[in-house]
């Protein structure tokens, strides 16, 4: 239960802007805006899903800034009404959309903030996800790092002890929830993921999702000085609203729908036999980032840092401009001066070692 979560969590004072009142779109507004993001994602190549606890509420687990919010009831003394297990609760309608965009090639990449593992339940494999806070039916080991599904929650956060030795047969490897406290730093695998694709994105679109913590919250601005767009969908205003190209204020489930609807897709219904928490606990379904995959897309990466380094290059010479003064008229010759136009300096590589997490 989220409940259980932040209980488990160390006390922490600034837990971001709390209950801000929801906006909605009408439907002829979401309607149009849908329509132009089906456009968009149809001429794409490289689309990213950044999702927040706003996509699961209708899982019946609750957000936590929103106005029935966990950290918003309890600034007041109250709790959420509605308060589904985790072992519970099932991938949602935009749960499903998204592994089913992602199957269809719409979308390539995930990077997530929940640590609920409905994205994993609903089938989305490894290597389309980063879990930039965890996932509480995940424990790994303190030597390899080697990580396993579990058939139900941890019980524990805040990578602590949650029984057992390394299935690997590690010498003293012990397994550990893999859930962030406040100032854990960041997996460095799914965090170095998250940036590449994320600055390698041409869409970068946030679902339920406030983007108050960071570094994750800033993550879907990395395609901003490539060109690439950046899509809100979210009841509550964003800090990073004026620089979005669109803004989408409905419910994410009733956006997917329509969106799926739009491209000529249909959703598919939970398959509990796609889901790794049921599956045999003699089977290890690997949820560990492999090094290789970091490599394969870090080539991607660095291949367009190059190509927009020159870019810019060429576009600061072509700025080059001469400003011709009018002859003066006690002289014959004319003063000519070279004026050049200060750019921005050249893309440097991004490298991420970690980050923590930290509200603004």
């Amino acid at each position: 239960m989220s409940c259980n979560y932040a209980d488990g969590l160390s006390p922490y004072a600034n837990k971001g802007v709390l209950g801000v009142p929801e906006q909605f779109d009408n439907e002829s507004e979401i309607n149009e805006k849908v329509n132009k993001l089906a456009e968009w994602l149809q001429d794409a190549k490289h689309v990213v899903v950044h999702t927040g606890a706003g996509i699961s509420t209708s899982a019946g687990i609750p957000d936590f800034r929103g106005p029935n919010g966990v950290w918003t009831l309890e600034r007041k003394g109250e709790k959420p009404n509605v308060n589904v297990s985790f072992n519970d609760a099932i991938p949602t309608t935009t749960h499903m959309a998204l592994r089913g965009l992602i199957s269809k090639g719409y979308i390539q990449y995930i990077v997530s903030q929940n640590i609920d593992g409905l994205h994993m339940k609903s089938g989305v494999t490894r290597n389309c996800i980063s879990e930039l806070h965890g996932n509480i039916f995940v424990e790994q080991c303190n030597k390899c790092r080697h990580q396993f599904v579990r058939p139900s929650t941890t019980g524990t956060v805040g990578q602590k002890p949650c029984g057992g030795a390394c299935r690997r047969r590690c010498r003293g490897g012990i397994l550990l929830d893999n859930v962030l406290d406040w100032e854990h730093d960041l997996p460095e695998r799914d965090l170095d993921m998250a940036l590449m694709h994320s600055t390698l994105a041409d869409i970068n679109i946030t679902l339920g999702t406030t983007l108050q913590i960071i570094p994750s919250g800033n993550l879907p601005l990395k395609n901003k000085k490539n060109g690439g767009k950046l899509i809100i969908c979210n009841l509550q205003p964003t800090k990073h609203d004026k620089k979005a190209d669109l803004i989408i204020h409905a419910y994410v489930d009733d956006v997917m729908s329509k969106l799926c609807k739009r491209l000529g897709l249909e959703i598919d219904a939970y398959d509990p036999l796609d889901d790794p928490t049921k599956q045999p606990t003699n089977h290890d379904p690997g949820w560990t980032i492999k090094p290789q995959q970091i490599k394969d897309i870090e080539k991607t990466y660095n291949a367009k840092l190059k190509i927009a380094a020159a870019q810019r290059k060429a576009e600061k010479n072509s700025f080059t401009f001469f400003n011709v003064k009018e002859p003066s008229p006690t002289r014959k010759k004319c003063k000519t001066e070279l004026s050049h136009l200060t750019l921005k300096s050249e893309i440097k590589t991004e490298k991420c070692s970690g980050g923590t997490i930290t509200n603004v």
